[in-house]
């Protein structure tokens, strides 16, 4: 590391820190997590680092409230889902006029709503598996010729894979529809793909190592992602020299195309026939100790302490 790096990641260049995690989403406990292993990073490298539990219960339950409560300078987002992934505490801390880590207010709400972010790749030749949007008065024998099945239902703002059901027969769908409404006022099913799934982080402007996905669950759902112990990470990602850089590509321009910055994660799929898939962006990936990117970064020879600090310094 030179000169000019070590003083990029210089612990006392960024002030007084705060961890901001929790939050009232459907992912608040992975958000703790997350928050903690950045704390304790950041703490470990000696910046002044402190924690600010949205919605915690000794907290305040206004989140603004909780914020003007506490001095900082400089912001480090741990928050992940609804009113922390989604472009809204961003924009509370723009008015605030405090930086923060990752993307910002557009590219964060964009990145949230997976619906839109595919009509904007597709809008952009990127590929993205066909889909439709639900509704209560939706024809599931015609969406069934439509997509053909399998399919994937998904609510559209939800994330680490909660209220995803696959659907195999047009009653099925009906019921995986019910089930993600009760999350999500939008929801859409995607053409199921069948083939490797692999993830693609995202530092400072540049695709980290690929990562191949191996559950035997139907698909790196909540379970397999943050509780189970048989799901597997490959760096033999059984790709060529070609399609690992093919898949690097594909991830940074639909991490650029949406506006994102700093740091992040693209999910992809590669069917039977080796052709990639865009699944989603991730602005505000998880930090825990089953997260990929620190995964991605510790096979590219960086710690978590200095992935924490990278991130920092692209406030």
């Amino acid at each position: 590391m030179n000169h000019a790096d070590l003083n990029r990641l210089n612990p006392e260049r960024f002030g007084r820190v705060a961890v901001i995690m929790g939050g009232n989403s459907s992912e608040r406990p992975v958000s703790l997590k997350s928050g903690a292993a950045v704390l304790a990073a950041m703490q470990s490298s000696g910046v002044d680092a402190f924690a600010i539990d949205l919605f915690g219960p000794e907290g305040d339950q206004n989140p603004i409230a909780q914020l003007q409560q506490q001095s900082f300078d400089l912001a480090f987002i741990a928050l992940h889902g609804p009113g922390g992934e989604d472009g809204t505490i961003q924009g509370a801390l723009e008015m605030m006029g405090i930086p923060y880590t990752g993307s910002g207010v557009m590219a964060s709400a964009l990145g949230m709503d997976k619906l839109r972010c595919k009509l904007l790749w597709k809008t952009l030749n990127l590929p993205s598996p066909p889909h439709a949007v639900l509704a209560d008065e939706s024809d599931w024998n015609a969406l069934a010729e439509q997509l053909q099945f399998p399919v994937m239902v998904k609510p559209a703002h939800e994330g680490s894979s909660i209220g995803m059901v696959k659907a195999e027969t047009p009653e099925q769908l009906a019921q995986a529809y019910q089930t993600a409404a009760k999350l999500d006022s939008c929801v859409f099913a995607e053409q199921w793909v069948t083939g490797r799934e692999y993830t693609v982080a995202v530092l400072d402007g540049e695709a980290m190592p690929v990562i191949r996905l191996e559950t035997p669950h139907q698909f790196y759902d909540y379970d397999a992602k943050y509780l189970s112990n048989d799901t597997h990470y490959h760096f033999d990602t059984e790709l060529d020299d070609k399609q690992i850089n093919e898949i690097q590509n594909l991830a940074l321009q639909a991490f650029n195309s949406v506006g994102c910055r700093g740091w992040g994660r693209v999910d992809v799929m590669q069917d039977q026939d080796g052709s990639f898939w865009l699944l989603e962006v991730n602005t505000i990936p998880g930090m825990t100790d089953h997260s990929l990117v620190p995964m991605a970064a510790k096979q590219a020879g960086i710690s978590f302490e200095e992935l924490v600090m990278r991130i920092l310094a692209s406030a």
